[in-house]
């Protein structure tokens, strides 16, 4: 079986997190990624630690599957090489500030008049236009003006950053979105075009229930905790052995669910009799909660609840990664490294019935398709081999 997106070519500029995860899902799906790297490039630059059989997990994780090349972008050489590839290519992804990939003479403008299909999309903090276009951002920038932090963490406590990079993957998500979007279109009008992914515009969408609620009655939402902000309960609750979290609780199930926790007397209070009450008094009800679930055990409340009501436990990561359902979905993969160990990785949550998805090999050695990209721009072997010894291209792990 292949992926769904065999045939497709990315060349691949970008770097850090957002830009290679968007790209990393392209290529889960069977797209062709050649990854432009530094020449000089050795593993301990590629990204933070922990560092696993000499290889940055950091970096081995989110660049599976895409193929190493490393140039010199600033090189005239470098340009002609890029320019020769370009016609042969589908999509170009970026996430350099706005204007440096002109500067380099790799624009959309320069580029789609080379291969007017192209897809070129371009990840950025803020995106092309606006007053904030020349400002460099981070995954916590965007957190922050997005509004993610003012709504994490517990009502009282300081703002809290979101426990994983939502903002870089937010914004790489929606870029893998706007490429293929943008590639249904071009099977339609021959034609490609720029797709603009702004970090602080992905953020703005994600929160949309936050905006709509805020926009509509004029209230500005703020940090829950544990719990959902207009259904009670529906929550994380602590049970004698750790946490679970708890849902599906409405007005028609209340009475049921009252007496499955041994909390009969809640049944006539009218405080809690319905969702809108629960939750405007949820400073009352939450302990009496608290104290009725530490009765028992995780695997108690699952045994007692799960037939009426949405239950799950409260996993670390240790215990995702093991969970069975977890498992039987396939959704931690053992990928090789090249320096010939291996590293789990997590898969694609994307399945086809009929053509394969997830990654199909690890991160690449450094400058392992030099060569390969280079033969396909048409240069000979003698030119490959004066191109890397002039520093203008690389191959393997340069110390």
């Amino acid at each position: 079986m292949s992926g769904p997106l065999e045939g497709v070519t990315v060349l691949d500029f970008t770097w850090a997190l957002a830009g290679p995860y968007g790209v990393m899902v392209l290529a889960d799906l069977g797209a062709e990624v050649w990854k432009i790297e530094t020449v000089g490039q050795n593993e301990k630059r590629r990204g933070m630690g922990p560092y696993v059989h000499d290889v940055s997990t950091y970096f081995f994780s989110v660049n599976r599957g895409k193929k190493s090349v490393m140039l010199d972008l600033k090189a005239p050489e470098a340009h002609e090489i890029i320019y020769r590839l370009v016609p042969q290519v589908d999509v170009v992804t970026e996430n350099f500030s706005p204007g440096a990939m002109d500067r380099l003479g790799f624009g959309y403008e320069t580029l789609s008049k080379l291969n007017p299909g192209l897809v070129y999309a371009s990840t950025s903090g803020f995106g092309h236009t606006g007053p904030y276009r020349s400002r460099g951002a981070v995954d916590a920038i965007v957190q922050g003006m997005g509004g993610v932090m003012s709504m994490t963490g517990h009502e009282g406590s300081p703002p809290a950053r979101a426990g994983y990079s939502i903002g870089d993957m937010g914004a790489g998500l929606f870029t893998a979105i706007g490429v293929l979007s943008a590639l249904v279109e071009r099977s339609k009008s021959g034609l490609g075009q720029h797709v603009d992914v702004a970090m602080l515009d992905c953020q703005v969408a994600l929160m949309e229930n936050a905006i709509v609620r805020y926009a509509n009655t004029g209230e500005v939402p703020g940090p829950v905790g544990y719990r959902h902000p207009l259904s009670t309960p529906h929550q994380a609750l602590p049970a004698k052995d750790g946490w679970l979290v708890l849902a599906g609780v409405k007005d028609t199930n209340w009475e049921l669910f009252c007496g499955l926790i041994g909390c009969d007397d809640l049944i006539l209070d009218e405080r809690f009799t319905k969702n809108a009450d629960r939750t405007l008094h949820y400073d009352v009800l939450e302990p009496i909660l608290f104290e009725a679930f530490r009765k028992r055990t995780v695997a108690e409340w699952l045994d007692t609840l799960s037939a009426s009501f949405l239950i799950g436990p409260l996993n670390t990561v240790d215990k995702v990664v093991v969970d069975p359902q977890v498992r039987a979905r396939e959704m931690v993969v053992e990928l090789p490294t090249w320096t010939g160990g291996s590293l789990r990785v997590s898969n694609t949550p994307v399945r086809h019935s009929r053509t394969r998805g997830g990654p199909a090999t690890g991160a690449a050695r450094p400058g392992e398709h030099t060569a390969d990209l280079l033969a396909r721009a048409g240069l000979s072997a003698e030119q490959v081999e004066d191109l890397i010894a002039r520093g203008v291209a690389g191959t393997g792990a340069a110390e």
